[in-house]
C-alpha cells in the first residue's frame, strides 16, 4: 500500500537520520512516537508529527508491530530513500514517468504533476477537504523537492527573457535549448524540473 503523506523535505539528507532517531526503538502507541517526533524535532503540532511517521514508514525507516511504532535498523541512505518512494509513496510512480518524459522545453511542475494524478486522488480526501486541490497540488510540489533531495529530478531555472535552461550546475557550454515560450506556460520563478541521473541507475539496479 503506497502512503500519502509527504511531509516538507529537510534542506539536507542527514536530517532525515534524526527523524528516524526520534521514533522509537521499544515500540509505543501512535500518540506517543507522535509526540516523541513532535518535542525531539520541534514539528508545530501532532498532524505534521503524523506525517513523518507515516513518510518514514514509507520508506522503511519505521514499523508498525503489533506492539506499536518502533524505527528500524535500516540506514536512511539516498538509495533507501529513493526506493522508499518509488516503491511506497502514492504517485512516486506517476511522478517518474513524467520527468522522464520532460524536456529543457517542457520541464514538470507541480502543477504537471497534480493535473496527470488529480482523477486518481481518493475520494474521500476530495469530499471532506474543500481545498482539496490546492492542498494536492502543494504535495506534489513537496514530492518533487523529495526527488531532488535524492537525485529522483533536476531542477531547472524558468526566466522569462532566456525561457527554459539548466540548472547552474549543469556544463555551461552543452546544447540543452531553451523555450521562449516556456516561461509564459509554466510561470516565471515557478519550479520545474527534469528527470534526474538516479533515475538511470536504480532502473538498472532494480530491473531483475
Amino acid at each position: 500500500m503506497r502512503l500519502k503523506p509527504v511531509p516538507e523535505p529537510p534542506d539536507d539528507l542527514g536530517e532525515v537520520a534524526a527523524f528516524q532517531r526520534a521514533v522509537p526503538l521499544v515500540p509505543g502507541t501512535e500518540d506517543d512516537c507522535c509526540a516523541r517526533l513532535r518535542d525531539r524535532r520541534d514539528l508545530p503540532n501532532r498532524q505534521v508529527a503524523n506525517d513523518w511517521l507515516a513518510f518514514l514508514r514509507a520508506l522503511g525507516l519505521a514499523t508498525e508491530t503489533p506492539s506499536g511504532f518502533t524505527r528500524t535498523d535500516a540506514e536512511p541512505t539516498a538509495e533507501r530513500i529513493r526506493d522508499g518512494l518509488r516503491d511506497g509513496v502514492l504517485f512516486a510512480p506517476e511522478a517518474i514517468e513524467l520527468l522522464r518524459a520532460a524536456s529543457h522545453a517542457d520541464p514538470v511542475t507541480a502543477t504537471d504533476l497534480f493535473e496527470a494524478t488529480r482523477e486518481s486522488v481518493p475520494r474521500h480526501d476530495r469530499a471532506r477537504d474543500p481545498n482539496w486541490e490546492a492542498a494536492w497540488r502543494e504535495r506534489a510540489d513537496r514530492l518533487l523537492r523529495w526527488f531532488v533531495l535524492v537525485d529522483l529530478a533536476e531542477p531547472v531555472d524558468v526566466d522569462a527573457d532566456a525561457g527554459t535552461d539548466v540548472d547552474a550546475g549543469t556544463d555551461p557550454g552543452a546544447d540543452v535549448g531553451t523555450d521562449p515560450g516556456a516561461a509564459d506556460r509554466i510561470g516565471t520563478g515557478s519550479a520545474a524540473y527534469l528527470v534526474g541521473d538516479a533515475v538511470r541507475s536504480d532502473d538498472h539496479r532494480r530491473s531483475p
